[in-house]
């Protein structure tokens, strides 16, 4: 899967510490700043991500009755993991 990073003229992902997921609004909000950070409009990251655009609006306000593989899709394109570290 592709990740967004400096050689595909996108910032490159700064290693930082965890963040802690506790709630299904913590990955939204998480989803959302990372989108944000890279200049990506809902319906450019969800492409990317492989996942339909209602499904990227759901998830960054936090609706927790997804489905898990599809937010690990999203997640893995912010460049994290389940555990919010950054990869």
């Amino acid at each position: 899967m592709y990740i967004p990073d400096r050689e595909h003229g996108m910032p490159a992902m700064p290693t930082a510490s965890p963040v802690y997921l506790k709630t299904a609004g913590d990955i939204g909000k998480l989803v959302r700043a990372r989108r944000c950070e890279l200049g990506m409009t809902q319906d450019e990251f969800a492409g990317l991500a492989n996942v339909g655009r209602r499904f990227l609006i759901e998830l960054e306000k936090g609706k927790p009755t997804l489905q898990i593989d599809r937010v690990l899709s999203v997640l893995q394109v912010c460049g994290y993991d389940l555990y919010g570290h950054r990869r």
